[in-house]
C-alpha cells in the first residue's frame, strides 16, 4: 500500500465522504489519530533524550478535530508517562471548542485529575512553566485558510520562544510556511500526507499515521504517493526452505580507492546485509588484505591501480571473465574521477547484460546514457543536478528510463522503466513519485549514501535473480522499482532506530549498518 499525499483541498473532499457526516466515525478516528501521535511522538523523542518520565507537556488547542487530536494524544502521554503533567491552552478559549474536541477534553480531565491544567499567564511561560518537554500543535488543520487571527499570532508566537525540547504539530503546523507559523521538528499527517507541508521548512520532519483510510481498495488518481513499512514486510518472514545462496542473487560491486577507501567498503558491509546471497568486490588490490579482514563473508577481487590508487583499466578482464556470474553490478562508491577509471565505468556500464546500479562519481552523463537495460541511480541533490540539467525528477526518469532514489531530506524515487521489460515506459511526466519519510538528520553524514546504495545493489541482485528464475512476485514484475523502494525505507527506518539509541549527534554510519537487522525483525 502507498497512500497517495493529497491537497488540503483533496483531503478535505476525502474525508467527507468518507464519514459521511458520521461523528462516531470521526470520533473513532480521532482516538486513532491521537493514539498514534503519543505512540510515535514517544519513539521519536527519544532522539533528543532518553528521559521523559516527568515531562512537562504543552498543548496548544483549537475549535475542531486537530485540537482534538492533540488532546487525546496529551491523555495517551500522561497515560505512558505517569508523572508527566500537561498545560492547555485553548487558541480561542474553552466553549470555541467543536462537540468532538469538547468531547476529548471532557475526558482528559475525568482521566487524569491534576496532572492537566489549563494554561495561564504564568511568568515565563504558561502554568509557572519557563520551558517544555514537548510542544504539541494542533490549533488548525488542512482547513487553515490565512491570515491567522490575531490571538493566533500571539499564541504561536509565544510558543515558539519557549524552550523546548521537541515540538510537534497535528497534520500540518499551524499557519502553515507564515512568519508566525507553528515552527515543528515532526509533523504528524494524520490519515494523509497533505502536499503543502512536504517541502515546509517549518514542518520538520513528517511521519505519516495510518489511520485506515486507504484500507479496502479505496484509490486516488494522485501520482505523489507516500512509501510505508509495507514495502520491507516481505524480507521479515522465512525463505523457502530449499533455497541455496544463488536463490538470492550475486552482486558485483565496483569502487574504491585510495583517496576513499571506507566508502566501498561500507557499500559492501550494507550488501552483506541486504539478504543477497553473494557479494563479490572488485577494488584496489592495495586494499585487499585489511577489507578481506574486515568483511571475510564477501570475495574480495583485487584490481590493478592507476598511478593515484584508482582503478586501472587493464583490469577489466576481471570482471568480464566473470559476468555471467553475476545478478546485477554496483559502481560508484568511493570511485574517484580519474578519466581512466570513469572510462573504465562507462565499458562496464555499456556491455552490462544485468541491472546495474551507479553512485557518487560514476553519476557521469556519459556513463548513465551508456545503459540500454534496468538503471538504478542513487544521487544526492548536486549529482542530480549533473545528470539531469534541468530535468525535473519524472521529465528525467522518462526521457532516460531509469530508476532514481533521489536522496534529501525527504528521499524521492521514480522510475521510467516499464514493468516487466526492462524498456522505457510509455508514460511521460505523470509516473508515481514514492517519498520516503524516514531517517532524518542523522542520515546528513559521510558515508550513509554508500549504506544505501550497498542496500539497493544487494536487492536489485536479489529481485533480478528471482525474476530470472521466475518468481518475482514480491517485486510485481517491477525489481529495480522494488527495490529502490526498500533500501530507502529501510536505510531511513535504520536511521530512525539509531537516532533513538545513540542521538542525532554522535552516531556514526557504520552503526547505521548494525540497526539494520532490527528493523525487519521488529518493524516489518
Amino acid at each position: 500500500m502507498n497512500p497517495p499525499i493529497l491537497s488540503c483541498g483533496q483531503a478535505g473532499a476525502f474525508e467527507k465522504d468518507f464519514f459521511g457526516g458520521d461523528a462516531e466515525r470521526e470520533w473513532a478516528a480521532m482516538q486513532a489519530a491521537g493514539g498514534a501521535i503519543a505512540r510515535t511522538v514517544a519513539l521519536d523523542g527519544l532522539e533528543a533524550g532518553p528521559t521523559w518520565e516527568g515531562a512537562r507537556l504543552l498543548a496548544l488547542v483549537g475549535k475542531g478535530n486537530n485540537g482534538g487530536d492533540a488532546l487525546i494524544a496529551a491523555g495517551r502521554l500522561l497515560a505512558l508517562w505517569p508523572k508527566a503533567t500537561v498545560d492547555v491552552a485553548f487558541a480561542f478559549g474553552e466553549r470555541s471548542l467543536k462537540p468532538l474536541a469538547a468531547r476529548a477534553w471532557q475526558a482528559l480531565q475525568q482521566a487524569e485529575r491534576g496532572r492537566v491544567r489549563v494554561a495561564g499567564s504564568g511568568a515565563g511561560g504558561w502554568g509557572g512553566a519557563a520551558s517544555y518537554d514537548l510542544s504539541l500543535d494542533g490549533v488548525f488543520g488542512f482547513q487553515f485558510r490565512p491570515p491567522l487571527p490575531e490571538e493566533v499570532v500571539r499564541l504561536l508566537d509565544r510558543a515558539n520562544a519557549l524552550p523546548v525540547r521537541v515540538r510537534a504539530a497535528v497534520d500540518l503546523p499551524s499557519g502553515l510556511g507564515g512568519n508566525s507559523a507553528f515552527r515543528a521538528d515532526f509533523t504528524y499527517a494524520t490519515g494523509s500526507v497533505k502536499a503543502e507541508a512536504v517541502d515546509l521548512p517549518n514542518a520538520g520532519r513528517i511521519r505519516y499515521l495510518d489511520l485506515g483510510f486507504f484500507d479496502g481498495g479505496r484509490e486516488s488518481a494522485a501520482t505523489d504517493r507516500v512509501l510505508t513499512v509495507d514495502v520491507l514486510r516481505p524480507l521479515g518472514g522465512l525463505r523457502p526452505a530449499r533455497g541455496d545462496k544463488r536463490t538470492y542473487g550475486h552482486v558485483f560491486i565496483v569502487g574504491g580507492s585510495l583517496s576513499f577507501p571506507g566508502a566501498v567498503l561500507m557499500n559492501v558491509l550494507a550488501a552483506l546485509h541486504s539478504g543477497v546471497g553473494l557479494v563479490t568486490a572488485f577494488v584496489p588490490e592495495s586494499l585487499v588484505p585489511a577489507f578481506a579482514a574486515r568483511a571475510p563473508e564477501a570475495m574480495w577481487v583485487g584490481w590493478p591501480e592507476t598511478p593515484d590508487g584508482g582503478l586501472a583499466w587493464e583490469g577489466r578482464h576481471l570482471l568480464f571473465e566473470r559476468a555471467r556470474r553475476a545478478s546485477a553490478i554496483a559502481m560508484g562508491s568511493g570511485l574517484a574521477r580519474a578519466p581512466e577509471t570513469l572510462a573504465l565505468v562507462k565499458e562496464i556500464v555499456g556491455s552490462a547484460q544485468v541491472p546495474v546500479l551507479l553512485d557518487g562519481d560514476a553519476l557521469q552523463p556519459e556513463t548513465v546514457s551508456a545503459k540500454q537495460g534496468p538503471l538504478l541511480l542513487t544521487p544526492h541533490a548536486g549529482e542530480f543536478e549533473r545528470i539531469a540539467g534541468k530535468a525535473s525528477l519524472r521529465e528525467f526518469c522518462a526521457k532516460s528510463g531509469a530508476t532514481v532514489v533521489l536522496k534529501g531530506p525527504v528521499t524521492r524515487i521514480c522510475s521510467g522503466e516499464a514493468p516487466g521489460r526492462g524498456k522505457r515506459a510509455a508514460t511521460t511526466g505523470h509516473l508515481p513519485v514514492f517519498h520516503s519519510f524516514f531517517g532524518g538528520p542523522i542520515l546528513a553524514r559521510g558515508g550513509s549514501g554508500d549504506v544505501l546504495a550497498g542496500l539497493a545493489a544487494g536487492q536489485l541482485a536479489m529481485l533480478a535473480a528471482a525474476e530470472t528464475a521466475g518468481s518475482d512476485a514480491d517485486a510485481h514484475g517491477h525489481p529495480t522499482l522494488t527495490a529502490a523502494c526498500r533500501a530507502a525505507a529501510w536505510h531511513g527506518m535504520a536511521a530512525d532506530a539509531l537516532a533513538r539509541h545513540a542521538g542525532q549527534t554522535s552516531a556514526t554510519v557504520t552503526g547505521l549498518i548494525d540497526r539494520l537487522p532490527e528493523v525487519l525483525r521488529y518493524r516489518s
